[in-house]
């Protein structure tokens, strides 16, 4: 039966064919990189990470990174399906997920050795987890007072470097009918991040004040050892002597971008923002001849400390289920080169024990303090977001009474921590 033979053949052939179809799409399957999604939190650093992204995956063919900015990190992990390597701001908020052990060890991998034990210590003062280190600090951003310099040179003005000097400067500047400070009220975030941060980091132990609350927990208020009112007080009433005498007066109807405009065009001599302002500066006016200096809030100029945080830290959740992939592509970022490139690129100081000094005129005048680790993380990042100090805040400056918005605040906490 020759035909049957014939069917035979064919049936034989079309199997075979399509076990060895099966058996390529097999071996492609087993070849295929890696995927790896990396969060990243900071738009404005898009654009670089998005070129690094690209040129890694060119590089190799193991690893494929996928760059996501959009996905809801709190969402992805409470379903267990965070993304596989996070490169995000590091606050108390992301430090929840530290401390319940959400965030695998790193502290094997080279690149933890190479991180400076004073960065290192800014993740631990939000929290830890036993025999962990979770989190790789990437980028640090210092700020401080942005000053004009061409209004200090003409007025003959030093940087001041004590309380007295720098009350001296804004008298002196107020008599030649210059605006010593361009303050931007109206978004309360701007209170918090540079006049209240400042005074009190540049009077107050941060570290140490808010180790001392945790140890008085539901005690804090008026009979605490540590608290708001009492510890906080003094640097309070220094932040509103500036903004009752030294500040533009429609400060409450000024916003952050107003602030950038009117500093571009000169309006005052001195504006308490971080490094992040000075490209939104630079669109007005490029040629702005600017510099930074730490706010001196006592007659010690050895108590000068700049403002920092961690702009960019770096993390591989335990739920990852590509860790191996995710620290490959770690170490890539972590390169000194990559490291030096960004921290150049975003006016951001380096982390490392290895990485470049700063060297842009804007930021430079912070660098003996950084180098110095005369540093310090601002209170007002350190409170819980269910503690609404930026809007207390902005009362301040607004006109109310210093001392019961500090008290509210010591009750707030002593709440905050019987939940607890």
């Amino acid at each position: 039966m020759p035909h049957l033979r014939r069917s035979w053949k064919r049936a034989a052939a079309a199997c075979l064919a399509l076990a060895v179809a099966a058996s390529a799409l097999s071996a492609c399957a087993g070849n295929q990189p890696e995927t790896v999604r990396f969060y990243l939190s900071k738009p404005e650093a898009i654009p670089y990470f998005r070129d690094l992204v690209k040129d890694y995956n060119a590089s190799q063919n193991d690893v494929r990174v996928v760059l996501d900015s959009s996905s809801n990190l709190q969402a992805g992990f409470l379903r267990g399906n965070p993304p596989d390597l996070g490169l995000l701001n590091y606050n108390m908020e992301m430090a929840r997920f530290m401390e319940r052990g959400a965030l695998s060890d790193l502290s094997d991998m080279p690149e933890a050795s190479r991180i400076r034990p004073e960065v290192q210590q800014l993740v631990d003062q939000y929290a830890t987890y036993p025999g962990r280190t979770s989190v790789l600090p990437y980028s640090v951003m210092a700020a401080s007072v942005i000053y004009n310099k061409q209004i200090f040179e003409d007025q003959g003005l030093e940087v001041p470097q004590t309380w007295d000097e720098l009350v001296a400067v804004c008298d002196k500047l107020k008599g030649a009918g210059i605006t010593p400070f361009y303050a931007t009220f109206k978004d309360p975030w701007t209170i918090a991040q540079g006049w209240f941060d400042y005074t009190v980091g540049g009077d107050v132990d941060v570290a140490k004040f808010f180790d001392g609350l945790a140890q008085e927990g539901t005690n804090v208020g008026p009979d605490s050892k540590v608290s708001f009112e009492k510890t906080l007080s003094k640097p309070v009433q220094q932040m509103q002597q500036l903004v009752d005498e030294y500040t533009n007066q429609d400060a409450a109807s000024k916003g952050y971008g107003d602030g950038n405009l009117a500093f571009a065009e000169q309006k005052a001599a001195m504006y308490l923002q971080g490094p992040w302002a000075f490209g939104e500066i630079a669109k007005s006016n490029p040629d702005l001849d600017l510099g930074t200096f730490p706010l001196p809030v006592t007659d010690d100029p050895g108590d000068l400390k700049v403002r920092v945080n961690l702009d960019l830290a770096a993390w591989i959740p335990e739920a990852s289920k590509h860790k191996e992939a995710a620290r490959t592509f770690l170490s890539y970022l972590f390169r000194k080169d990559v490291m030096d490139e960004y921290n150049a690129a975003q006016l951001g100081y380096g982390t490392t024990t290895d990485a470049a000094p700063v060297t842009d005129p804007r930021i430079v005048g912070m660098k003996e303090y950084f180098d110095d680790a005369k540093f310090y993380q601002g209170a007002s990042v350190a409170i819980p977001l269910t503690i609404p100090t930026q809007n207390y805040l902005q009362a301040i400056v607004l006109g109310s009474d210093p001392e019961s918005i500090l008290r509210r605040i010591d009750a707030d906490w002593a709440r905050l921590a019987m939940r607890q």
